[in-house]
């Protein structure tokens, strides 16, 4: 797959902050299987999943031959009163990926409440603080050398296509291309990459099972849950048009990260088995392999 760059990430092997979500594996086992895999790249993780120490950081990822490309952040935009912590959490984390060799801060919209299963509805004035507070997250984080994409993610204040469309007019912080979270949220994710391509400069690839994805957008199953219920599949078993994607941004000039970012929850009890994340990712590298070969 040398025309484009592949990268993993831990919540492919059930690696989530959110809390309850399931069975965490420990980094020493989600990175030799990223490397087993062949990956040489991944995001971080939640907070604290692996070593914040710089040295440490680098030590660890260079041991399984593996280089860090960003990572995720969900604060809280919209509200003023917060402002002040939500910039102390981005300074935070952008010392960590800068210092980690990382390339980009993908932000998400946080409602500010426990998982991804309210979202109250935002004034224009609350609006308007998102997209200044992404300015301001914007600034701190160019200036560790980073880049900063915004992540429509389901659950936050920029999920729904309408939302993404308002977010790209307000703003001009590009888009982490998120193909599950996209069409879970009710927007086309090929429809989007063609309209707004040269807005798009990161992409996590996922695949979803659409009558699940719409049993979650309807509200009659909670986020966590349809994760639980197989809602997320190994690239080219689901309903995004992953190859479709993958083939218009190459050909629209994107040389950004692809990162296989496959939702899992692992059961406390472990019945899945520890192998399930390495099964399902060698499945989508093999898919990601046919799409790539045709390009």
């Amino acid at each position: 797959m040398s025309t484009v760059k592949i990268a993993g990430a831990p919540i492919s092997w059930g690696v989530c902050e959110v809390p309850g979500w399931g069975r965490v594996l420990p980094p020493r086992t989600v990175l030799s299987q990223m490397s087993e895999l062949g990956l040489r790249a991944t995001e971080l993780g939640p907070p604290a999943y692996l070593p914040e120490d710089p040295a440490v950081l680098r030590e660890t990822l260079a041991g399984h031959q593996l280089t860090l490309v960003g990572g995720f952040l969900a604060v809280v935009l919209h509200d003023a009163s917060r402002t002040e912590q939500t910039l102390r959490e981005a300074e935070h984390s952008a010392e960590v990926l800068a210092a980690g060799g990382a390339e980009v801060l993908v932000l998400a919209a946080a409602t500010g409440l426990d998982g991804y299963d309210e979202r109250p509805q935002l004034t224009d004035e609350q609006w308007a603080t998102l997209i200044s507070t992404c300015a301001a997250i914007r600034d701190v984080a160019a200036r560790h050398g980073l880049s900063t994409v915004l992540h429509p993610h389901v659950g936050t204040h920029v999920e729904r296509g309408a939302e993404v469309e308002r977010f790209l007019a307000d703003s001009d912080l590009p888009l982490c291309l998120d193909t599950g979270h996209l069409l879970i949220g009710g927007a086309d994710p090929v429809e989007l990459a063609k309209r707004h391509a040269a807005r798009i400069s990161h992409v996590h690839l996922k695949d979803v099972r659409a009558e699940i994805a719409d049993e979650v957008r309807s509200g009659r199953l909670g986020y966590a849950d349809a994760v639980a219920k197989g809602m997320y599949v190994p690239l080219g078993d689901g309903d995004v048009e992953v190859g479709a994607i993958v083939r218009f941004l190459h050909e629209a000039g994107y040389a950004g990260w692809y990162v296989l970012e496959q939702d899992t929850a692992l059961t406390e009890d472990g019945t899945e088995g520890d192998s399930k994340p390495l099964r399902d990712t060698a499945r989508s590298i093999a898919y990601l392999d046919t799409v790539v070969r045709d390009l």
